[in-house]
């Protein structure tokens, strides 16, 4: 059975693509910092494992991919999931939501992909990256979230190359306002009626709504199906036409 380590999965896209995974017969390894919520999602099957920790240093992603060989002897793929954001524009951003942004959206992805490069390689698997839209393009008052996601596709593109002839497919996945507890929490942070914030989210959009963490999942299982071997190196938007 096909091994998937899944971080950022106590919420949003990562606990809907843990569900996702393990619906579709994978044994998921489920990672995030709220061990309570971790276990919710793991009720809903018996393929799904879990860890809780934090992603601050190399050393917990060192751990995290050990713990995972340990319970399931392998690894086939890697979602990097895990994100946080603090909106500020480059005057108002102080040092401290910097290193955040950072550490959780750009440094922890990249431990954990070169932790678990042996074994995804030994697999011939693939990684996921969650990006954004706002990695692609810019975005008001997000500077150092838009600069740690536009590293993180260009990581992903770096690595696509640099492993291509391994076998090792790499992805970035970029949605725009999905339906999560981020969106929530942003809305809170405005001070603005969450109802309002997601129907104002929604027209902005072309196709008239906001995507759900499911449309996501759904998109990141397909890449790291064997219907998307000849997939690597790309970062797609899905974002109901917002980059088009």
């Amino acid at each position: 059975m096909s091994v998937a380590i899944i971080t950022g999965a106590s919420s949003g896209i990562g606990a809907a693509t843990a569900i996702a995974f393990a619906e579709a017969g994978w044994e998921v390894m489920a990672a995030g910092r709220d061990e309570g919520r971790l276990e919710e999602v793991a009720d809903v099957s018996e393929n799904i494992a879990t860890w809780s920790g934090e992603f601050a240093s190399s050393d917990d992603c060192d751990e995290l991919v050990a713990d995972t060989i340990d319970e399931f002897g392998h690894i086939d793929c890697l979602v990097n999931s895990a994100g946080v954001i603090v909106r500020a524009n480059v005057a108002d951003t102080s040092n401290e939501h910097w290193r955040l942004m950072m550490a959780v959206n750009l440094d922890a992805p990249f431990y954990l992909c070169r932790a678990a490069l042996p074994h995804l390689l030994r697999a011939r698997g693939s990684i996921v990256n969650i990006a954004s839209d706002w990695g692609l393009k810019g975005g008001l008052r997000a500077a150092a979230y838009c600069a740690s996601k536009g590293a993180i596709i260009q990581l992903t593109k770096a690595m696509a190359l640099d492993y291509a002839g391994y076998g090792l497919r790499v992805n970035a996945v970029c949605p725009g306002d999905i339906d999560t507890p981020m969106l929530v929490g942003e809305a809170e942070n405005e001070e603005v009626d969450i109802e309002d914030y997601l129907a104002d989210a929604a027209e902005q959009s072309p196709n008239g709504r906001i995507g759900t963490p499911e449309e996501v999942a759904a998109l990141v299982l397909f890449l790291a199906s064997d219907a998307a071997l000849h997939i690597t190196g790309t970062a797609i938007p899905i974002d109901g036409g917002a980059s088009a």
